[in-house]
């Protein structure tokens, strides 16, 4: 939501000219590893880090996350220009509601979510005043979690998706720069769209390993055994997804189920095609799909976006 008040204009506009205080809330794999890019960038002034676990906050103590921990969500985001929610979809309209009254006027208010038209419905209502809300999404991530879990190139060379719909914001100018010096590629989008497009290249893709890997633990004990004990490469990246976490995944599909249901719907129609071809042995119906599937693995390889 872009404010129009002089006074934070030109509070935005000396972002651009001199390196922010941030605050990052939640600190597991994005938040830990935001704290250590933007460290090791230098692209912060001072980076306050806040979560609402003691065992969490006490791990990255112990770990010596580049930040200064408090304990107080409220004195976390005195001081900061930039506040980054690096929390669950579903806490996240919480959190600002704890935080939205002690910002600073001008600060930018953004998040990690995976989903961003529930996040914006949440959280828009909660910012008045002189507060810039920009959604983000990094698409860069592990199956672990926790500051332990957290490295500085995570960013690298991933995009860094930004919501707004009006891509000429400062807000946005400033975000994007923070991001770009993180190691990111920065694209703008609306929200609607960013849902869909990850609804089939992300959740969808996460359900269906965490689907999978539930019917092999559900096998009888042999069974199950011995697909643990020879488990394919295909079988074992499904692992690796399954492993996510799993309170932000059910966030995830529970605020994306719209758009999710959409392209679930789609796959089990393309599945039922599959089982027919099978079930008829029509091979040449394989041929054609698996040889079309081999063009977009090929398209993304030519893009750059083959590696994690």
């Amino acid at each position: 939501m872009l404010k129009t008040h002089n006074s934070s204009i030109e509070i935005i506009s000396e972002m651009n000219e001199k390196l922010p205080n941030i605050a990052i809330i939640g600190l597991g794999l994005i938040g830990s590893s935001i704290a250590l890019a933007t460290k090791q960038a230098g692209a912060a002034a001072n980076i306050v880090g806040f979560d609402n676990s003691a065992e969490v906050r006490a791990e990255a103590k112990q770990i010596g996350l580049p930040v200064t921990l408090v304990d107080d969500i409220k004195r976390a985001v005195a001081d900061a220009d930039i506040v980054f929610l690096a929390v669950p979809v579903g806490v996240m309209a919480e959190v600002v509601r704890q935080i939205i009254s002690h910002l600073k006027s001008g600060a930018i208010l953004t998040d990690t979510g995976s989903t961003k038209r529930s996040v914006m419905d949440d959280i828009n209502p909660l910012v008045t005043g002189d507060i810039f809300f920009v959604p983000g999404h990094p698409l860069a991530g592990t199956e672990f979690s926790g500051p332990s879990a957290g490295f500085p190139s995570l960013f690298k060379n991933h995009y860094w998706l930004l919501i707004s719909e009006n891509k000429t914001n400062r807000a946005i100018s400033v975000m994007t720069g923070f991001c770009e010096k993180l190691g990111a590629m920065v694209e703008v989008m609306d929200a609607d769209y960013h849902d869909k497009v990850l609804a089939i290249t992300s959740h969808l893709p996460h359900l269906i390993a965490f689907t999978i890997v539930g019917t092999a633990s559900d096998l009888e004990h042999d069974l199950k055994n011995d697909v643990i004990r020879f488990s394919a490469s295909g079988f074992r990246d499904f692992t690796r997804i399954a492993a996510s976490d799993p309170t932000m995944w059910r966030d995830v599909f529970l605020n994306n189920d719209e758009a999710v249901l959409e392209m679930l719907q789609r796959f089990n129609h393309d599945l039922a095609y599959v089982q027919n071809a099978i079930k008829n042995r029509q091979g040449d119906k394989l041929f054609n799909l698996f040889e079309r599937t081999g063009e977009i693995r090929r398209s993304i390889v030519d893009i750059g976006q083959a590696t994690d």
